[in-house]
């Protein structure tokens, strides 16, 4: 049998901290992944795979989709600092990126990103 809880605002236990509920959800990242350079997802949240389409570009599709195409798609540098990861098709149901060097040449590396919007 499911449960449901109702609550407004989430407290820390000497409730010094709270937090609207309306907040959580709309501020939380709605997929994310860590990626090898096949763009096969190493973790992930909200992913159900990846596609490797040549070098320096993969696609991942969200297990739940988006509610529309205006979110926030991942734009980031990984720790290895030649390497920059940009977003450049979104649908509701995945996103494609490219992974590109300093010099804006693709390449292959693994990669991470996340995802903020509004879910389906």
């Amino acid at each position: 049998m499911a449960s449901i809880l109702r609550v407004n605002t989430l407290t820390d236990a000497s409730s010094n901290n709270s937090i609207a509920t309306s907040f959580v959800a709309g501020g939380s990242a709605k997929a994310w992944h860590q990626s090898d350079s096949a763009a096969t997802p190493v973790d992930s949240l909200n992913i159900s795979g990846g596609t490797d389409n040549g070098t320096g570009d993969y696609s991942y599709a969200f297990s739940s989709s988006m509610g529309s195409v205006a979110f926030s798609p991942p734009h980031i540098t990984a720790a290895d600092a030649n390497n920059n990861l940009h977003a450049h098709t979104r649908a509701t149901g995945s996103v494609r990126v490219n992974n590109v060097n300093d010099e804006a040449a693709a390449r292959d590396a693994n990669n991470a990103g996340t995802i903020h919007g509004d879910l389906a």
